[in-house]
């Protein structure tokens, strides 16, 4: 299990390092291409950068967060709720891109790989998959929906998941779509700063969904995801990582109302969330505080009952 830890804090690290390099790229080496000529090889560099750098920043965030849900989830609960995010998301986007329900008329361009059917890049799903269990998780931990919980709070840890997975399109997407080089385009830009407001009921409609069949396969299946702080420093990184990807791109853009509206309905409820789940940890387990992780900036020990088998 240790070389697994291992692999996931690389998946995680290479993860964010990406899309640092992303936002370089598109930010200062776009529209400043003279600085190429100042790096060896710079042209063939950037070239290969643009055709795989967002497929590779994806697919490590998609290894990094699967390994995670091993570790924390067990073998079933990573993925049936991978199953459930990526078919339910594909579905989703299929249709969206065919027909422009539910998130209005739009097409990907070239930039995150192959398209399934020709309409869908093959790391969008993935994409929905790890930031949607890194909302969920983060949402469950905030309600304390660990255990013997009634639906109605269970209910609430959904829409609030669901809602987190949006706030991040609100800073996502206004700027990804209008970039020098975008990465997908609407038909007929929306009001919302080129978006249309129909994309927002997509995003909550299809992270609501998911999420619940993913949830209600962990009850089926007695999975048990063990809500705390402690546990949920990787869900927080990832969830933070590309919330700030997001939030870099919008700035540069000049969209703030958006920036400011995924910080109050994103970026600041996943911390509280995550503080609120670390602190009722302690608070119950004065002995953790003496735990030392091996790896610097994450907590490195193996989950004691992330998983409940019964």
């Amino acid at each position: 299990m240790r070389h697994l830890l291992i692999i996931e804090r690389i998946c995680l690290y290479g993860h964010l390092i990406a899309m640092a390099f992303g936002l370089a790229g598109l930010l200062w080496v776009v529209p400043h291409p003279q600085v190429l000529s100042l790096l060896p090889a710079g042209p063939r560099l950037f070239e290969l950068s643009m055709a795989g750098g967002g497929v590779g920043y994806i697919i490590l965030g998609a290894i990094a967060v699967g390994l995670y849900g091993y570790r924390s989830l067990g073998a079933r609960g990573v993925a049936s709720f991978a199953l459930a995010a990526i078919a339910i998301s594909l579905a989703s986007e299929l249709l969206g891109t065919s027909t422009g329900f539910p998130f209005g008329h739009y097409s990907y361009l070239n930039g995150l790989g192959y398209k399934i059917a020709g309409l869908v890049p093959f790391t969008i799903p993935l994409s929905w998959f790890y930031l949607g269990l890194c909302s969920l998780l983060l949402a469950r931990s905030g309600l304390a929906t660990g255990g013997a919980q009634s639906i109605l709070r269970v209910l609430l840890a959904l829409g609030l998941g669901s809602v987190l997975l949006t706030s991040w399109d609100f800073v996502l997407d206004p700027a990804m779509s209008q970039t020098s080089l975008p990465f997908w385009y609407w038909h007929q830009p929306g009001q919302f700063f080129g978006m249309p407001y129909q994309n927002f009921a997509g995003w909550l409609g299809t992270g609501f969904l998911f999420m619940a069949v993913g949830t209600g396969l962990w009850h089926l299946l007695k999975v048990e995801p063990e809500a705390s702080g402690e546990s949920l420093q990787l869900p927080l990184i990832v969830y933070l990582g590309n919330f700030t990807f997001a939030l870099v791109m919008s700035l540069a853009a000049g969209f703030y109302i958006p920036i400011a509206m995924g910080i109050v309905t994103g970026a600041l409820p996943a911390l509280i969330c995550w503080r609120l789940s670390s602190t009722s940890r302690l608070a119950t387990s004065p002995s953790l505080l003496a735990s030392e992780p091996v790896l610097p900036g994450l907590d490195n020990s193996l989950p004691e009952a992330g998983v409940v088998l019964k």
